[in-house]
């Protein structure tokens, strides 16, 4: 039987979620290592479906991370085609990571990490992540939208050297 380590999986097979001040969205899994053509059929096919759905005034923001696939020129100009879809919020190459969503991964890894039995499967593991997602409370995210403004000018302030926030 293939043991299931949910540390190793979990950065091989997650890496997209939706998060707004109201809710929380899907998770996007993937199956795959992320290159840019992968990444731009992702964001292509599911994200933009949902930002489209979420802002259909074009007034969402769509935050990635520093990721090579994410500079990638293909990437890039689709993201210049769809620019009135909603606002492609983009980050310097050495700015630290202020993704509020990176910290409810942590939430759902903790509350994976916390189940008893451990999933056994892939199967399961999926099932228990899509769980642990759904179960975050309103006031988790909502906290964490709330802190970008302050998070964002300690980051400023900071300009370059330790923060708090």
């Amino acid at each position: 039987m293939h043991e299931c380590n949910p540390s190793s999986w979990w950065g091989q097979h997650y890496g997209l979620g939706h998060v707004s001040w109201h809710d929380l969205g899907p998770l996007i899994h993937v199956e795959q290592r992320l290159n840019s053509t992968t990444y731009l059929s992702i964001v292509a096919d599911q994200v933009h479906p949902i930002m489209l759905m979420a802002y259909p005034n074009g007034d969402g923001f769509f935050q990635q991370d520093n990721a090579p696939c994410h500079g990638a020129r293909i990437v890039q100009e689709w993201f210049q085609e769809h620019e009135g879809d909603f606002t492609l919020l983009r980050w310097p190459p050495q700015l630290p990571d202020l993704n509020p969503i990176e910290h409810l991964w942590e939430e759902v890894k903790r509350a994976i990490r916390q189940l008893v039995p451990q999933p056994s499967n892939l199967t399961e593991l999926d099932s228990a992540i899509h769980q642990a997602w759904c179960q975050i409370p309103c006031i988790t995210f909502q906290h964490l939208v709330e802190l970008m403004t302050r998070r964002i000018a300690a980051v400023f302030k900071a300009k370059d050297g330790p923060m708090k926030y």
